[in-house]
């Protein structure tokens, strides 16, 4: 009898089923706390959404501001009136000389405000305008303006994106249109002045807060027009009259709407303090916004069918014996989550929660296996690594060491020839160091000194060199290769390059109880932000690139236990202290 219970299965050893009771409670439970969290994500979604679209708001409404405040400005220059005086006496003659005036107001104002593409100021005594933006024609602003400036009572008009006419430039843009402010107490006539914008930059500035792609935003006018072309695919419900009335119905709010494809939205918006014609609309799908709960929709279902075949089976009598196999394979998991892998599952019962812990058994020998695996591949991982970031030597060298021998030896300078020959074999051979990454400070030495007398050949009289070696016990000291070459490089093309006095290179070596110091300073023209050219060269940029190299495998190799350390100041000079731990 014993020996068959232990051979039942689960199935078999419930006898008590409490069926009704199970599928009444999951279904009650899962169907409710599907409808509440519906409405609790749909209202807290819109209420988030309104917040970040007001903030959206504040920030385009700060942009559109700080564009009319710099236009004012400009026309609170005295170059401005100084014109404006011309235009009030009619006086076309100073119109070329005005122009020239005018140049250094544009180029601050786009300096100001990098938004701004082109600006435009029409006069009676001519149009003013950058001369680096060429006209598109005379009657330009009269074609694209002419009707609207009659209008009474406006100060400021603004135009969603259009092709400007004004300019040849065939990007959109959005203007503003303002009347220029009054001048010596003398309201001006026909002065109007067009600030065109960048529509892409004010693009980006829309979408630049936009976390969730499964979020649209817009910005419209309040007959649904776009003040900035979306890049949307399909957005034709933006002119449908029922969304505009919607959105002008007042300043911001949210509504939920149908599209013509039967698509349920939900739509926050919020109408701009600068121009209350423009609004700022976010769109949200609401099945995007509900996709996580179709598969909350489905796990309860997965729950309920779980459940109702567990409550066919389950029984008061054989409970105990049922959850001690269970309970045992989850303190085994416990452990496990603690970081012990050497536990194992063990039970004299024969059915499917042994099954499981006996697969859980192979589970922890396979991740076992997988995390030595894990070791040895970053382990040589981190070799090759290092191997790799090695082997990234400029070329640039080697092609003008190879020029100046060429150049050499056909000035029959055979004695030099043969000298850069030695060297340059030396230089490989004690950077290759056998293959091996480690070499010591002596080896160091010899491999930075063959370099610099190549250079000397390849820059006569640019340079001359001294190397301090404080404690001789230094030279037996190992660390990884070719550390200096890189910064005596750095000194001779960067910190020499547009200095006339002789340069000078020196090279201190020292150590400090468990920790090696090299340092390499010269009096080159210096460098400014230092530390920014190291972070290029870590992402791969041509400038600083060597000591990019540098640092990195510094990192790879020794970690946070490895420093380098810049000071530099503009004509005086550069060092650069590199800090290793004495293995």
């Amino acid at each position: 009898m014993n020996m068959n219970f232990y051979k039942m299965t689960l199935k078999k050893r419930i006898q008590l089923l409490y069926i009704f009771l199970v599928v009444l409670c999951i279904s009650v439970t899962g169907i409710s706390s599907y409808l509440f969290a519906a409405r609790s994500i749909e209202r807290n979604a819109l209420e988030l959404k309104q917040g970040i679209l007001n903030k959206s708001v504040q920030v385009m409404d700060e942009h559109l501001r700080h564009i009319v405040v710099s236009s004012y400005s400009f026309m609170l220059n005295d170059t401005f009136t100084q014109v404006m005086r011309d235009v009030r006496n009619n006086n076309a003659s100073h119109y070329y000389q005005n122009l020239s005036l005018l140049q250094t107001s544009f180029t601050q104002l786009k300096l100001v405000e990098p938004l701004i593409d082109t600006t435009f100021l029409t006069t009676p005594i001519g149009d003013f305008y950058s001369t680096k933006d060429v006209p598109n024609r005379d009657d330009g602003f009269a074609k694209e303006y002419g009707q609207l400036v009659k209008q009474q009572g406006w100060n400021t008009m603004w135009f969603g994106s259009h092709p400007s006419q004004l300019f040849q430039a065939k990007e959109h843009v959005l203007s503003l249109l303002l009347k220029p402010i009054v001048v010596d107490n003398h309201s001006l006539s026909n002065v109007y002045m067009v600030v065109n914008m960048k529509e892409e930059a004010m693009r980006d500035i829309l979408v630049q807060d936009l976390m969730n792609n499964s979020i649209e935003l817009f910005l419209l006018n309040k007959n649904g027009s776009q003040v900035i072309r979306s890049t949307s695919q399909d957005v034709s419900y933006l002119t449908d009259p029922e969304f505009s009335r919607e959105i002008s119905r007042g300043t911001g709010g949210d509504f939920r709407y149908t599209s013509s494809q039967g698509e349920d939205m939900l739509i926050n918006y919020s109408a701009l303090s600068m121009n209350e014609d423009w609004v700022m609309v976010s769109v949200q799908s609401k099945s995007d916004l509900l996709s996580p709960l179709r598969k909350i929709r489905w796990l309860v279902i997965g729950i309920m069918g779980f459940c109702i075949v567990l409550a066919l089976g389950l029984s008061n009598l054989l409970a105990s014996a049922l959850l001690k196999p269970l309970n045992k394979l989850r303190r085994l998991m416990v452990e496990v989550q603690s970081n012990d892998l050497d536990v194992r599952f063990r039970s004299k019962y024969d059915d499917e929660v042994s099954a499981v812990g006996y697969r859980f058994n192979r589970m922890l020998d396979q991740i076992q296996v997988l995390f030595e695996e894990v070791r040895v591949t970053e382990r040589d991982k981190r070799r090759f690594e290092v191997k790799a970031l090695q082997a990234q030597v400029d070329p640039h060298f080697l092609y003008n060491t190879l020029n100046t021998m060429f150049w050499k030896s056909e000035s029959g300078e055979k004695k030099d020839v043969s000298e850069m020959i030695v060297a340059l074999s030396l230089l490989f051979r004690l950077g290759l160091n056998d293959g091996k990454d480690m070499t010591n400070v002596e080896q160091e030495i010899k491999h930075v000194e063959q370099y610099l007398q190549l250079q000397q050949q390849c820059y006569e009289d640019l340079f001359i060199y001294r190397i301090e070696v404080g404690d001789p016990s230094c030279y037996s000291v190992e660390l990884l290769k070719i550390l200096l070459q890189p910064l005596v490089e750095n000194s001779i093309l960067h910190g020499f390059r547009d200095k006339d006095e002789l340069g000078v290179i020196v090279i201190r070596i020292n150590r400090d109880e468990d920790m090696l110091t090299l340092e390499v300073t010269d009096n080159g023209c210096g460098m400014d932000m230092a530390e920014g050219q190291i972070r290029e060269g870590v992402e791969g940029r041509r400038q600083g690139y060597a000591l990019g190299n540098l640092h990195d495998r510094l990192s790879l190799y020794y970690g946070d236990a490895a420093s380098v350390v810049f000071e530099s100041n503009i004509d005086v000079g550069t060092t650069v202290t590199i800090t290793i731990p004495i293995i």
